[in-house]
């Protein structure tokens, strides 16, 4: 199965504040805000949206095709991807932009404050769906994550025109965008992707609610932090899935992207939503547990012993098989 997954490519700066931002509020101060965080500890590391999904179906051997915009700075960043079982050939390198860059403190309650600059990334409207399905024979499936809205729309549309299933994952864009673009995103997805709070905010901004929702896309996969993920069908049971055991809690960064390279492998490898939601979630508990998005390790012993002990050895059955 052929997945695209289209999306930002970004550098990540990632500092961690060791006090609480709720406790650096005045209520009736809010609409001046000025607050300087002095932080003591800074992460630089490879991030962004299609680049983490991307990164995370390499290391489950389910070769995605990173689809998406950088700078002229991207080759050691294209190298890694390479390295670790992403085709990057669909990349569009700009001439005159750098690759994009988000900046994020996270404070110790794990709440997160960040700021993102496009760069690069803005050129992602420029790339043609077609071009990418002619080289590699075909798609089955394209993930249109966080992107330049422009793109995002352009690539949504591509895929209802010539037939090509996606699935819609508005994530960090969300907030810039009105209810009419996000009706326009998902209605026709096979799979809409959102965590809880997101879930409701689309809700709010199309004025659609949950069933008329459910009966404009084939699947709705919400995912709701430690409790798991709950996948959702019109006229169905949902699906609901558990997180595993965490080892430690280290940064929350990048959890989302990873759930989501687990499912979507789970789908390249035909298992069970129930299966693709369990690796979904197994994958992010890696991720949560190490600091940067990118930066975990997926050893195959230590995943399937985790997995078992988390869904049983029957569900184990099922993704070892896939896991060589």
């Amino acid at each position: 199965m052929r997945i695209a997954v289209t999306g930002s490519i970004a550098n990540d700066h990632l500092m961690t504040f060791p006090g609480r931002f709720a406790d650096q509020f005045v209520a009736d101060q809010l609409h001046t805000v000025s607050l300087s965080f002095l932080v003591d500890k800074l992460d630089v590391r490879r991030g962004g949206v299609g680049a983490n999904i991307a990164f995370g179906m390499g290391q489950l051997g389910t070769k995605p095709i990173l689809v998406g915009a950088a700078g002229q700075d991207f080759d050691e960043y294209r190298a890694w991807l390479d390295r670790h079982g992403v085709d990057t050939a669909s990349v569009r390198i700009s001439e005159t932009l750098h690759t994009a860059r988000f900046v994020c403190t996270t404070d110790a309650d794990h709440n997160q404050i960040g700021s993102f600059y496009t760069g690069a990334m803005s050129e992602a409207r420029l790339i043609e769906l077609k071009t990418v399905a002619d080289r590699v024979g075909g798609l089955d499936l394209v993930s249109i994550g966080a992107d330049d809205p422009e793109g995002m729309l352009r690539h949504t549309e591509e895929c209802r025109s010539r037939g090509i299933p996606f699935a819609a994952d508005f994530s960090q864009q969300i907030a810039r965008m009105d209810g009419d673009e996000i009706r326009i995103l998902l209605e026709g997805a096979t799979y809409l992707f959102s965590n809880e709070y997101e879930k409701g905010l689309i809700e709010s901004k199309t004025g659609w609610t949950d069933a008329e929702i459910l009966s404009k896309v084939g699947h709705r996969v919400t995912t709701l932090g430690a409790q798991g993920v709950r996948v959702e069908r019109a006229g169905e049971a949902p699906i609901e899935v558990g997180c595993p055991d965490e080892e430690r809690k280290a940064d929350p960064t990048g959890v989302g992207d990873a759930f989501r390279a687990g499912f979507l492998s789970g789908l390249a490898w035909g298992v069970s939503l129930e299966r693709a939601a369990q690796v979904g979630c197994m994958l992010a508990t890696l991720v949560i547990e190490t600091v940067g998005t990118q930066e975990y390790r997926l050893r195959r012993a230590h995943f399937m012993e985790r997995f078992a002990k988390a869904y049983g050895d029957e569900a184990a059955s099922d993704v070892r098989i896939h896991l060589t």
